[in-house]
């Protein structure tokens, strides 16, 4: 044991063959994946269409989504953290200590996306739409916290097996892939028509009722979410830690830092591309099928990799794995950037490789979030799954934050021009800027989550098993 830790501040922990709860299985990982195959409808929408649906149907300027993406953003960050810790002291339940969250929090996270949409603000005033969109983007960061942060802090609740959360992890990548693959491939042949100039137009009408029939998707895997679980590891507290030990403790732990960066730029990279993706297709290649074709690739990779992801992480870790495969990642973008392709069918091969890469990361990170609530029970003698799970969401969502922002800010910078009807045509130097912007930066922050991962981030294949053996050791002693 580390250096200091001499107890757990927890009751015993229960394991899957005593007071008749059933063993972990298939039917926990299929539940589980249901949650961010719920998750996907909605926010594959929000994620690729919401912010060319205020400038290009709402008529808003790029600067002022930028601001919102930036304020909100920081606002649910702090909601994460607030709803981690609210998990972590909940009452026990005979249900859980997160699963009734999950329960009650589907109700208002799929009204509030449905509201977002609603056809007819395109006629409100200028005041009025600002007023609107600040206004139900907040709510919907604030839903998605309640609902979210006792869903990812289930898995490490649901198996106390690393193996078994790392299957857990697969399977939450492999909904989300589903569920965002057909979005980003079906929404823009759907959600687009062809003005008289031949450019594409979005259609806010057609988003609003698509959204409404992708909520109602989403709800029913919420509902399977919450009845094919089951909540095994369950700690009753003994008593409550103070705010300041608990802090504390996570800023000394070098594996939840490390993780909390590495994460916060891969989400960067990951909310960046899929807001310029979409101008990239409609503005440089003007191609709503190579559009559809991008989204799809975005997702399909994690399907391609998820069945040797587990192999491949059992043999070699899963810092290390991942570590090859965003340099890797790297690699493709710093290609595409200096080829400054105008074909299509290459610049989208040259994605589906790219993204290849950074799937492997995508497979792994809750699994890494699991691994670093064990390693901070080790170091710190405190199972917080909850908070330590809100911290990591924090930096998610901070980078969700700086992403939005700056690629509104960016998008202002190189001169883009909002327009309703379609009728603009961007200049050839507007072009250029969008394209660099969708190669290099991407370029530049997978290599950065790569180095941070490598040099920084301690949780070794080597370190994980030596961690799980002694928690083991003690939590057998309790």
């Amino acid at each position: 044991m580390e250096k200091g830790v001499t107890s757990i501040n927890e009751a015993q922990i229960i394991n899957s063959f005593e007071h008749n709860i059933r063993p972990f299985g298939v039917r926990d990982k299929i539940g589980y994946m249901f949650g961010d195959l719920g998750n996907s409808f909605l926010l594959g929408i929000v994620q690729a269409f919401l912010t060319i649906y205020y400038t290009n149907v709402l008529g808003i300027s790029g600067g002022i989504v930028g601001i919102l993406f930036l304020i909100s953003r920081i606002i649910d960050a702090f909601a994460d953290v607030t709803v981690g810790r609210l998990c972590d002291i909940t009452k026990l339940t005979p249900a859980g200590r997160f699963r009734p969250w999950i329960k009650w929090a589907k109700w208002p996270f799929c009204a509030i996306v449905i509201i977002m949409f609603l056809p007819f603000v395109k006629d409100f005033s200028s005041n009025l739409k600002i007023i609107y969109i600040f206004t139900t983007y907040l709510l919907y960061g604030i839903g998605l916290s309640c609902f979210n942060i006792p869903y990812g802090s289930l898995a490490s609740a649901i198996s106390s097996d690393p193996d078994q959360r790392a299957s857990l992890s697969i399977y939450r990548s492999v909904g989300a892939a589903i569920g965002a693959g057909g979005v980003g491939f079906i929404l823009p042949l759907i959600v687009y028509t062809t003005s008289k100039t031949g450019h594409q137009i979005l259609s806010g009408t057609r988003l609003f009722y698509i959204t409404i029939g992708f909520a109602i998707l989403s709800f029913i895997c919420y509902l399977l979410l919450y009845r094919m679980t089951t909540e095994r590891v369950r700690a009753e507290k003994k008593e409550k830690i103070k705010v300041n030990v608990l802090l504390q403790g996570m800023i000394k732990d070098k594996a939840l830092m490390a993780l909390v960066v590495a994460d916060l730029v891969v989400c960067i990279t990951g909310s960046l591309m899929g807001m310029i993706t979409t101008y990239m297709f409609t503005d440089y290649f003007v191609s709503k099928s190579g559009l559809s074709v991008a989204l799809l690739f975005t997702y399909a990779t994690t399907l391609f990799m998820a069945p040797i992801a587990k192999l491949v992480t059992q043999r070699f870790g899963k810092k290390e794995a991942s570590v090859v495969a965003l340099l890797f990642a790297s690699v493709m973008y710093l290609g595409m950037y200096f080829l400054h392709l105008h074909n299509v069918t290459i610049f989208l091969t040259m994605l589906f490789l790219a993204t290849f890469g950074q799937a492997m990361f995508n497979l792994m990170v809750w699994a890494f979030i699991t691994d670093v609530i064990a390693n901070h029970q080790y170091v710190t003698g405190l199972r917080e799954d909850g908070t330590v799970y809100g911290v990591n969401s924090f930096a998610r969502k901070v980078a969700q934050a700086i992403a939005g922002g700056a690629g509104g800010f960016m998008l202002s910078w190189i001169g883009y021009r909002s327009s309703t009807t379609g009728g603009i045509v961007q200049t050839e130097t507007v072009l250029n800027n969008i394209y660099a912007i969708g190669t290099l930066v991407p370029f530049i922050l997978t290599l950065t989550s790569a180095l941070i991962l490598l040099f920084w981030y301690p949780l070794s294949k080597k370190r994980i098993a030596h961690v799980e053996e002694e928690l083991r050791k003690i939590n057998s002693n309790i």
